[in-house]
């Protein structure tokens, strides 16, 4: 039953969305083990942290020491007690502190081989032996220079080896040792490194030791003199310079390193007034990386004590003093490591686990348009606005269903990244990352034409990404110099605007684990920089899709991508292009035959009256490909005109090479043509080729099928884009499964990667007249068929052409004989000839052709017999005593031939002959060497 009606927007949707239903229902592992995926990479982040648990949180250095008191009698701990007093100098750090012990309150002085010095003593470094440096400004230079002066003490005061904190107190103590995190651990008094005494000059006494004693730790400590050198400078700006003017280099390494222990400037400070501006030294020489969210102490107390102390002196004289005598931290519980290393390294890991998706995407994008699936479907009245929702669609239900299994995995087995922020806030932005990267997966189909390169490019951008992020983006935003302007900047790249979102959450998941806040909520929308990043991906969303849209639109239509931006006043070729063809028509009018010429003026009369009883009209239709590489451009098709009526099936035939694929694809809209007019039902293939696909059928050259769907499938989804439906579909698909015998033996529900060569030719035939459609374009239909098919399919389209046109190349002159009304022979881009078989054979063919074999010697005489019969015979083929000779019908009876060849037979033999009438395979090769040969002398 046919069905005029185009299929609306819904029913072509419809179609497809059954159709992809039923792919993936083909492929259903694929999917299951695509949406797995994410559950076998939160186990892995899983083990990571179990391992990273046992191996560093839970290892017996970063907890506090445990002792066994009480043993079974098979030698078991029952009891152990857990301390201080039991622990190592870095198990100490976790245990509890009820009651810390006070501690020396040390000055942080630079290494002997960076300290500052002049060029006249620039060997102390190498010894060893410079002074500690400390710089002093301020307004009143007189007054500077008393303070200067009260800020060291001459001596050494100690009691005994066992000393205590107040004897301590009236010494400037330092170290060269770097500050820790806490001063639970002061490097200056665990460490190997002695603790020195600053004194304006070092007398001969002998290095000191002592002990420390604050149960149940004991320190023995050995301190050295150092000589301190106070030096005035005339204002702040001389010491900021020469504070940060030293370069030290280690290996290849640069570090600033401040070369003064202090600096200080005593601005306006008087008897009234006590105002002083302290320089120190806060630089950790590289060890402090950005990741460690810890900040290192400042040994700054004693800096303010000696300003303190030295202003005192100078207002009530050396024997009033305020001693320093320890600094204490609060007292703690006991604590562990607790270090989340899936929740750390969480940014790089699901960078690269969301992005997965976009080479699936991707490739399965440049898939059907490398196998030519889209253009098929395309042909057969699939628009573009459905298959963009679609397939669309598709995707982000793929993709949503990745991300909800990925959330819901990563919870259900512990990942505190997902659990610790908001389920809404992570369901909210990885939606709107996947809407963008399948926008960005559109956009890019455009640009590759072959699957395997897109994945090798998806991937390359995946892993890509990570690394940016991971090794790059990341430390750039937890630096503090790296311009604000520029991370808004890089994050413009999709796949740092993820990292950039990732590492938000991760940071806020990180803080609850370590001190118990609140994880990412949308109250922290502003603050944690989100919205920024929320509004980068839906601006690049909506964008993206604009573009890749149009780069559609561009790609389907072969237009140039960019015309917006082509010189407005540059004039186009086209009119020129257009006049010459129309010259050189008129040009070689003489050499066209009538029945061409007789076709060209029956165009130009439909031209001027259009008429619905033609189906195809093409008035003077040229295509010409540009030169490349030095050669000339080429022309395959030049000033074609021809017209098909429904009902008709008109052949094109010609050798390889002569335009019949670029006529076909100009046809089908693959190509557009260089200039001229082709009307599919009054319609034009170069404005409206998407109203022509609704009433087109096409059964291609090479076979463009799904390997997964049966025939059945492709049937019934090529019948759903002709707006068939219900029975009346049903019905169609067991008619044409039957036609093309593809019906009994389940063959019609196996799927079509089965079948063999043949069947799947028949198919792609049944295909292109499933729904009746008005005009139908078949290249080489038969090709690969046995001969029973053979004549089964031309019965098939013999009974198809009834209301259709059909327009068919084939190589076959069995074929065009059987099927076309009329036939087209092609030579160079050119329509040499046309009418109906008999007319052509009669036309080019009215002649016999009579063949004799004899031996060699008595070739004459066969020549002298032909001659005898037909004066104006003539030889057209010779080889090995076979001569060949047309003999004009109007010169003989076939019974003189017979005659004359008896009568030859007494005198020589003859091994055999023949007379035969002209074929049309003979009115082909006629027809193509002479149009050739004309071509070359022209």
């Amino acid at each position: 039953m046919t069905n005029h009606v185009s299929a609306g927007f819904l029913t072509r949707a419809n179609a497809l969305f059954r159709k992809n239903l039923t792919f993936q229902k083909r492929n259903i592992w694929s999917n299951v083990r695509l949406i797995v995926i994410p559950f076998y990479l939160c186990l892995l982040l899983v083990g990571i942290q179990v391992l990273f648990d046992t191996q560093v949180n839970n290892s017996a250095d970063n907890r506090c020491g445990c002792q066994c008191i009480l043993k079974n009698g098979d030698g078991k701990c029952e009891r152990k007690s857990c301390g201080l007093q039991y622990s190592s100098i870095k198990q100490a750090a976790f245990c509890a502190f009820p009651n810390p012990p006070p501690l020396l309150p040390l000055l942080h002085i630079p290494r002997p081989e960076t300290r500052s010095v002049d060029g006249s003593r620039g060997s102390c470094r190498r010894r060893g032996s410079c002074p500690v440096t400390i710089l002093v400004t301020g307004n009143n230079q007189s007054l500077g220079a008393i303070l200067s002066r009260n800020l060291l003490r001459t001596s050494f005061t100690m009691n005994s080896s066992d000393i205590f904190l107040r004897n301590l107190a009236y010494n400037v103590l330092s170290t060269t040792s770097e500050a820790d995190y806490t001063n639970f651990r002061e490097p200056g008094i665990y460490s190997d490194l002695p603790i020195f005494n600053i004194q304006p000059r070092c007398k001969s006494t002998p290095n000191l030791s002592f002990s420390f004693r604050q149960p149940p730790l004991k320190f023995y400590k050995e301190v050295r003199c150092v000589r301190g050198l106070n030096l005035w400078r005339n204002n702040s700006k001389e010491i900021n310079d020469e504070i940060y003017k030293g370069n030290y280099r280690q290996g290849n390494h640069e570090e600033i390193i401040n070369e003064v222990a202090t600096a200080y400037d005593f601005l306006d400070t008087d008897r009234n007034n006590f105002n002083v501006a302290i320089w120190y030294n806060s630089t950790d020489k590289g060890e402090f990386k950005m990741q460690d969210r810890r900040v290192k102490m400042v040994r700054v107390p004693r800096l303010v004590n000696l300003a303190s102390n030295a202003y005192l002196q100078f207002l009530r004289g050396p024997g009033t003093k305020m001693l320093f005598d320890f600094v204490k931290e609060m007292p703690k519980q006991e604590t562990r490591l607790r270090v989340d290393i899936a929740s750390i390294i969480g940014p790089i890991f699901l960078t690269w686990v969301i992005l997965l998706l976009f080479p699936v995407i991707l490739t399965s994008l440049v898939y059907e348009k490398q196998q030519r699936l889209r253009i098929i479907m395309k042909m057969h009245g699939l628009g573009d606005a459905p298959y963009w929702m679609v397939s669309y669609a598709y995707f982000l239900v793929i993709s949503t269903l990745y991300i909800v299994c990925l959330m819901i995995f990563g919870s259900a087995i512990g990942l505190k990244f997902f659990r610790y922020n908001d389920y809404s806030m992570q369901f909210i932005f990885y939606f709107l990352y996947i809407n963008l990267q399948i926008s960005i997966a559109f956009l890019l189909s455009s640009a590759f034409s072959r699957a395997e390169t897109a994945s090798v490019a998806a991937y390359i951008y995946v892993f890509g990404s990570g690394l940016l992020g991971g090794f790059l983006f990341q430390f750039m935003l937890e630096g503090l110099t790296f311009p604000r302007s520029w991370i808004f900047v890089m994050q413009l790249y999709p796949g740092l605007s993820l990292y950039r979102g990732l590492y938000e959450f991760s940071e806020y998941a990180l803080k609850k684990t370590l001190n118990g806040s609140d994880g990412m909520k949308w109250k922290h929308f502003s603050d944690s920089a989100m919205d920024e990043v929320f509004y980068i991906i839906i601006i690049e969303w909506f964008l993206t899709l604009i573009a890749a849209y149009y780069m559609d639109r561009v790609s389907s239509s072969a237009k140039y991508p960019f015309v917006f931006l082509k010189n407005p006043f540059k004039k186009s070729p086209s009119p020129k292009m257009h006049s010459f063809r129309r010259q050189g028509s008129a040009v070689s009018i003489e050499m066209e035959k009538l029945d061409v010429i007789e076709e060209r003026e029956k165009v130009e009369k439909l031209m001027l009256e259009p008429s619905t009883s033609h189906a195809i009209v093409c008035d003077n239709l040229n295509k010409v490909y540009p030169g490349r590489d030095g050669n000339p451009p080429k022309m395959a098709v030049q000033g074609l005109s021809l017209a098909v009526s429904a009902g008709e099936c008109f052949g094109m035939l010609g050798p390889n090479g002569a335009g019949k694929t670029s006529f076909i694809n100009m046809m089908t809209g693959l190509v557009k043509p260089t200039s001229g007019t082709a009307l599919v039902q009054g319609l034009d293939t170069c404005n409206d080729m998407d109203k022509v696909y609704t009433n087109m059928g096409v059964c291609p050259q090479h076979d463009l099928l799904w390997e997964t769907l049966s025939g059945r499938e492709h049937l019934l989804f090529y019948g759903r884009l002709k707006n068939l439906k219900g029975s009346d579909l049903n019905q169609a698909v067991e008619e044409s499964l039957k036609n093309v015998s593809l019906f009994r033996g389940g063959v019609a529900d196996r799927p079509a990667g089965k079948y063999s060569g043949g069947m799947k030719r028949r198919l792609s035939v049944a295909i292109s007249l499933i729904g009746s459609p008005k005009v139908v374009y078949m290249d080489e239909p038969s090709t690969g068929l046995d001969p029973a098919s053979r004549m089964n399919l031309w019965t098939v389209i013999k009974r198809a052409k009834k209301h259709t046109a059909i327009i068919l190349t084939t190589h076959s002159m069995e074929e065009a004989e059987f099927l076309c009304d009329r036939l087209g022979i092609f030579v160079d881009g050119r329509l040499q000839c046309i009418g109906n078989p008999k007319e052509l054979k009669g036309r080019y063919g009215g002649s016999y052709v009579f063949t004799m074999t004899t031996s060699s010697e008595h070739e004459k005489d066969v020549e002298m017999l032909v001659q005898h019969v037909s004066p104006n015979a003539k030889k057209v083929y010779h080889i090995a005593g076979t001569q060949k000779f047309e003999i004009p019908k109007e010169d003989v009876r076939i019974s003189d031939v017979f005659q004359a060849v008896e009568k030859a037979k007494s005198n020589f033999k003859v091994f055999a002959w023949g007379l035969a009438d002209t074929t049309l395979e003979d009115v082909f090769i006629k027809v193509a060497r002479t149009s050739q040969t004309f071509n070359v002398f022209s």
